[in-house]
């Protein structure tokens, strides 16, 4: 029985994956709802269709996918979800920025956002804690360095002042930061099982071979 005292968390789609990974491996809602765990109440809403956003207020917390947009874009739908996890931010409802979600809290909160000069960051690579995360309310526990699938051509190039940087890779400085007590950026994917980086894999290298050569 739901327990309607409690308020659920609000998993946000900002796009979908690959059909070919979808098929048989489900989406991004999919893939973050399996890790809330068993009898956590949660809902969705893709905020590409959505023409007004809820109250951050109704939610325990907010989850932002990842997405196969670019936040330099600047697409109404992403501006209006930028402005509207600012006021997550200042009323301390917590969020979770994954991949897009990453880069999109970064950039609403006065970060820099672009095309990482290196280029993309692909595959399972070692991720990096920094000593500010021994002190954080999320990553502290975790191994100084652990795997983490990645799949990204953009990045945070300047945290937005304030943020606590929290870890890197070889690719990338900002991996993940923390804004105020409760608004987290995570660039790598936890919700990617194995299959779905296979299949980003598979399907990144493809769309590189149909590229006319220069």
């Amino acid at each position: 029985m739901r327990n309607l005292l409690v308020k659920p968390i609000l998993i946000v789609l900002t796009g979908r994956t690959f059909p070919s990974i979808s098929r048989s491996n489900g989406d991004f809602d999919n893939w973050i709802a399996s890790g809330l765990g068993e009898g956590v109440e949660y809902c969705c809403l893709d905020a590409r269709l959505a023409r007004e956003l809820p109250s951050p207020l109704d939610f325990s917390g907010v989850i932002v996918s990842g997405s196969h947009a670019m936040v330099t874009d600047r697409a109404h739908w992403s501006e209006q979800l930028g402005q509207w996890l600012k006021i997550c931010v200042e009323t301390a409802v917590p969020v979770l920025g994954i991949c897009y979600g990453h880069q999109l809290l970064a950039h609403a909160l006065g970060g820099h956002v672009d095309n990482h000069p290196a280029g993309i960051e692909i595959g399972t690579k070692s991720v990096e804690l920094l000593e500010s995360a021994s002190r954080d309310p999320l990553l502290k526990g975790l191994p100084k360095k652990f795997p983490a699938h990645l799949v990204h051509c953009q990045s945070v190039l300047g945290l937005p002042d304030g943020a606590i940087s929290l870890a890197r890779s070889e690719h990338d400085l900002h991996q993940a930061f923390r804004f105020g007590p409760c608004a987290w950026g995570l660039q790598f994917h936890p919700e990617f099982s194995t299959s779905a980086m296979n299949g980003y894999l598979v399907e990144t290298y493809a769309i590189h071979e149909r590229r006319p050569s220069e």
